[in-house]
């Protein structure tokens, strides 16, 4: 066994329960509280899992994927969590991440913080069919609670529905056969008045 190897690796797995304690805007279904970080990845993680059959592409890796849902969020531990519809926090969300990243991955043996650094970049930049898939997943996740959570996020400053929409669109792409479900859902909210048109 290499002992430096095995103390990068749980140096990292510690460093990695800070996620516990990032909390996100999203509640949780029971609207008892906000969930955080480690709560969602996982939500996403299950997700992906359960509704891999909608995926758009047979390309679609699931191992890749739940790797990709597993670290995707991990550099919020120093980067903070940028709630998807804020605008001033995106100005500076690239620069705050990638050194967060660096910090990050840093920790792992060389091979273990590249793969997953990889694996981190890709499913930001949304471009190939695992990264497309699992940003599908994770923005059907907070979705489908705000629904249930009586549109909580919905209701903050500047949020309305052509911004949602535009933020579902990749639902749209990646689970084209789950978008009149999506849709369906936010059509009612705006009747029922919980997201502003």
């Amino acid at each position: 066994m290499d002992e430096k190897r095995l103390k990068q690796q749980m140096r990292f797995l510690v460093e990695a329960d800070k996620m516990k304690t990032i909390m996100r805007q999203t509640l949780l279904i029971d609207k008892s509280r906000q969930e955080n970080d480690a709560e969602h990845s996982w939500h996403f993680a299950l997700m992906a899992m359960v509704l891999f059959e909608y995926a758009y592409s047979p390309k679609v890796d699931m191992l890749r994927v739940l790797k990709m849902a597993l670290i995707h969020d991990l550099v919020e531990i120093y980067a903070g969590d940028t709630f998807a519809y804020d605008d001033v926090g995106y100005e500076d969300k690239l620069k705050r991440e990638g050194e967060a990243a660096n910090k990050l991955f840093g920790l792992l043996p060389t091979d273990q913080g590249d793969e997953y650094r990889d694996l981190w970049e890709e499913f930001d930049e949304m471009k190939t069919p695992d990264a497309i898939y699992a940003s599908a997943i994770d923005r059907l996740q907070p979705l489908v609670n705000n629904y249930l959570t009586d549109g909580h996020t919905w209701s903050f400053p500047g949020v309305d529905s052509t911004k949602v929409y535009k933020r579902a669109s990749k639902i749209k792409e990646a689970l084209p056969e789950l978008w009149g479900f999506v849709d369906h859902m936010l059509q009612d909210s705006i009747k029922r008045g919980l997201l502003k048109e």
